[in-house]
């Protein structure tokens, strides 16, 4: 199996390279339009600010590639905030995969989020074998509210989606990479797929 974790110059590679590994798989960086597009799986991380890293995706050709994708793609953390219409960091367009705009937390809680918070109302072969109220690892400011494609719910200050889903693509607000045996568990079943 292919697996390709898209390397625009805006993400935590190492520990995602790391988890697929102990997975058993390998998987490759690369930001090369015709690996991406031959890869059987595709990750698409990212950490920073959406105005920036969106403008890196731009540099580099991927963000017309990206929503045009077929086999399965995972967008996590700033990777799944791209993936939606909007985003007000930065008042960045997204790729618009993800019916939903991007907001900012309240001044009213602690931002960013920064540690586990649970996951619920799981909706997707994605978390297969995985129990409600899981505990997930997140650092964020920014969040997509809940919507149609919401595949799990999380609550800090208000329910939020967590993860989404639309068709192949998929999104974790959590890192799976860094939430244990349960985020290993959710990366293994996006590897299934």
């Amino acid at each position: 199996m292919k697996i390709v974790i898209i390397n625009y110059g805006a993400g935590n590679i190492q520990s995602i390279l790391f988890a697929i590994e102990r997975l058993g798989f390998k998987a490759i960086l690369s930001n090369n339009p015709k690996e991406i597009k031959a890869a059987d799986k595709v990750i698409f991380p990212g950490v920073g600010e959406a105005s920036s890293a969106m403008k890196m995706l731009v540099e580099s050709g991927l963000e017309s590639l990206i929503p045009t994708l077929e086999q399965p793609v995972l967008g996590i953390c700033l990777g799944m905030q791209l993936m939606c219409k909007s985003s007000e960091e930065g008042n960045t367009e997204g790729l618009g995969i993800f019916d939903v705009d991007v907001v900012k937390f309240s001044n009213k809680v602690k931002v960013p989020q920064m540690g586990w918070n649970q996951i619920y109302n799981l909706k997707s072969p994605l978390f297969d074998g995985i129990s409600e109220n899981e505990y997930m690892y997140l650092v964020h400011s920014f969040y997509a509210p809940l919507c149609i494609e919401a595949i799990a719910t999380t609550n800090y200050e208000v329910e939020y989606s967590s993860a989404l889903q639309k068709d192949n693509f998929y999104g974790t607000q959590f890192h799976p990479e860094k939430s244990g045996d349960i985020g290993e568990q959710i990366l293994g079943n996006f590897l299934k797929m």
